[in-house]
């Protein structure tokens, strides 16, 4: 072969090998660009989820504690939040979550409290039914933290 050809064919080669390293890296960064903001969109959308299911939780406990009749309305809210949940969130936290809204009901089951006895919930720590909830939702969260 004559060495003209031998050098143009090299230095095709290498245009060619160059051109796909630089599409395949840019097809990396892009791919981790948009792994990257899926997980952060993930993330507000489980804490948006979260807020809402927190939020409705202490408002059906409050009236759990205070009355006899359950506030159907509210509870139909709460499971609408889990159901989310088991859409976005780990097997862990909709368990929680579940937890959390069958210690509502029972709660309305209960007799209605004094005043005196939620002081006595508070000083025990009792009252605070989110706590676990709240745990659960944080680990998640930091295992997010982690695939970024």
């Amino acid at each position: 072969m004559n060495a003209s050809i031998i050098t143009a064919l090299a230095a095709l080669a290498g245009a060619a090998i160059g051109g796909l390293t630089s599409v395949f890296a840019s097809w990396l960064t892009q791919h981790a660009q948009a792994r990257t903001q899926w997980i952060a969109q993930d993330k507000l959308r489980r804490q948006e989820l979260y807020k809402e299911f927190i939020e409705a939780a202490s408002k059906c406990y409050v009236d759990a504690l205070q009355h006899d009749k359950a506030d159907i309305p509210a509870l139909v809210e709460l499971y609408v939040s889990v159901a989310r949940m088991r859409i976005l969130s780990s097997p862990n936290v909709v368990e929680g979550a579940e937890l959390v809204a069958r210690r509502i009901v029972d709660t309305y089951l209960a007799p209605n409290k004094t005043f005196l006895e939620l002081r006595e919930m508070v000083n025990s720590g009792t009252i605070d039914l989110l706590r676990d909830f709240s745990e659960t939702c944080r680990a998640e969260f930091e295992s997010l933290r982690t695939q970024f």
